[in-house]
């Protein structure tokens, strides 16, 4: 039997075995799919199993997408332009590591049925899924691209890989048709991200890569006062089919059964 995890910390919140073990199931393939929580000293270890044959496939989250880089044999275009993985698989001997979250993020808002040519598009946070979300969002051709970091080094080191993008101070609220919440801040229910957004103007877009909890403080908000939200559960799905596609040469259905099955 194939083995497959997902590696991070936290991991508590993550719905990759959920999905991965319907679609296992779904698909009659001889596999199972587990969650792991890591720290950084044991990085390097579990991604040497993949070269062992102990594990086929890692999926990798926050907070080690950067940090698994150094233990790869060879990179993806799309994971080397990020330097960001999400994927890691054998192939000929090689790890690789690939990224699907720009696919990921890419078919979620076509799934939205949003249009983000020419919209100004304002980015909170700088780790994790940030440079993939800009990756792909410079292929749809926005006018403007807007970060703010707590930390503003980490969005600065940002700019090297993608000049395109204009840094902000936290807190500061520029003028926006899209807001991203790509920060952790809502995987806790006590979680507040302590922006002023009450004069932003209308009809906007607030989305959040969190898919769990399905509603955070940050969509609860924006909805209360009447704008647009959406969370990241179909990005989290169009990621994992990716990867999953990847993995066994099988393209599972994405179905409502297969969204029903989220909803928690």
């Amino acid at each position: 039997m194939k083995k497959y995890i997902v590696i991070g910390n936290p991991i508590e919140h993550s719905l990759s075995p959920k999905l991965h073990n319907y679609w296992i199931k779904e698909n009659n393939i001889d596999a199972v799919y587990d969650k792991k929580r890591i720290d950084h000293s044991e990085l390097e270890n579990i991604i040497f199993e993949v070269k062992e044959g102990k594990i086929s496939g890692i999926n990798v989250t926050v907070p080690f997408k950067k940090a698994a880089i150094p233990f790869l044999d060879e990179l993806s275009n799309e994971a080397n332009k990020t330097q960001s993985v999400n994927t890691i698989y054998l192939n000929n001997g090689k790890i690789i590591g690939h990224n699907t979250d720009v696919a990921g993020f890419e078919l979620a808002i076509k799934y939205l049925k949003y249009n983000i040519n020419n919209k100004r598009i304002f980015i909170l946070g700088a780790g994790g899924v940030v440079p993939s979300i800009i990756f792909s969002l410079n292929k749809m051709q926005p006018s403007k691209i807007i970060l703010s970091n707590r930390t503003r080094d980490k969005a600065e080191n940002l700019k090297e890989l993608f000049k395109n993008v204009e840094i902000i101070n936290w807190g500061e609220m520029p003028d926006f048709d899209m807001i991203i919440n790509a920060t952790s801040l809502g995987l806790k229910k006590e979680d507040e991200i302590k922006l002023d957004i009450s004069n932003v103007g209308n009809n906007k877009i607030f989305y959040d890569v969190i898919y769990n909890p399905i509603e955070t403080n940050f969509l609860k908000k924006a909805k209360n006062l009447g704008h647009r939200v959406e969370n990241g559960k179909m990005m989290f799905v169009y990621q994992a089919h990716q990867a999953f596609t990847l993995w066994h040469k099988v393209m599972p259905k994405i179905d409502s059964e297969t969204i029903k099955l989220l909803d928690q």
